[in-house]
């Protein structure tokens, strides 16, 4: 791997990330909406943003992503789901990394190996979920894994050493999981974007459309 691009490189497993890519001699480009003004919501914005850098990068990684968005919490009933936490979620988590996706093809190789990562959560397994709640979250992710899944079929057509995939980087240490941590194991987000790097570079384009945690193993959809 010799170049990278990082969405969300601002956050706090994106930076992590850029650090971690950077000590192992990739040469990383990262954007953020706090640093670039890149909306990933707006295609426009991702349209503009991406169609600035120039090809070819090995990796495309997406770390944005919110647990809470417009002070709407993850719900513990049915009662408290609205449309507008519904759709915040879905612009964000699933919409977002799927307009990165469209508008990153231009940059990815097509005759050598390239990785589109987009961070995913254990929670938007449909086949892993046993307690419920996080309808507005879980629902999110659960289109992401779709999008990213769906794509990957698309795009081994055209990159066929493409890798497209969606990966859960555990309970990470940084201020978008402090409020709900609770009793989960957590891990240090250098320690998790070292994980994260792992895995990305042990995958093959077998693996394509699948989705991993942080040390490569499946998660069921």
């Amino acid at each position: 791997m010799e170049r990278a691009l990082v969405i969300g490189a601002s956050g706090g497993i994106g930076s992590a990330i850029v650090s971690e890519l950077g000590a192992r001699g990739v040469v990383v480009d990262g954007l953020s909406r706090s640093c670039d003004g890149l909306d990933v919501t707006d295609e426009t914005s991702v349209a503009r943003a991406l169609g600035a850098l120039s090809a070819p990068y090995d990796l495309v990684f997406v770390a944005t992503g919110a647990l809470e968005i417009g002070g709407h919490t993850p719900e513990k009933a049915i009662r408290e789901v609205t449309p507008e936490a519904l759709l915040a979620q879905f612009r964000v988590n699933a919409l977002g990394p799927m307009m990165v996706l469209k508008h990153a093809l231009p940059l990815l190789p097509r005759d050598s190996r390239a990785v589109f990562a987009a961070l995913s959560a254990r929670v938007g397994s449909i086949g892993d979920n046993a307690i419920g709640g996080w309808h507005s979250y879980r629902t999110a992710k659960a289109a992401l894994n779709q999008l990213i899944h769906g794509a990957s079929i698309e795009l081994k057509r055209s990159h066929k050493q493409a890798i497209a995939v969606c990966l859960h980087p555990g309970t990470v240490e940084t201020p978008f999981t402090a409020k709900y941590a609770g009793r989960h194991k957590t891990v240090p987000a250098p320690q998790a974007a070292a994980n994260l790097v792992n895995v990305i570079e042990s995958l093959t384009p077998a693996q394509t459309g699948g989705f991993f945690d942080y040390a490569g193993r499946e998660i069921p959809w």
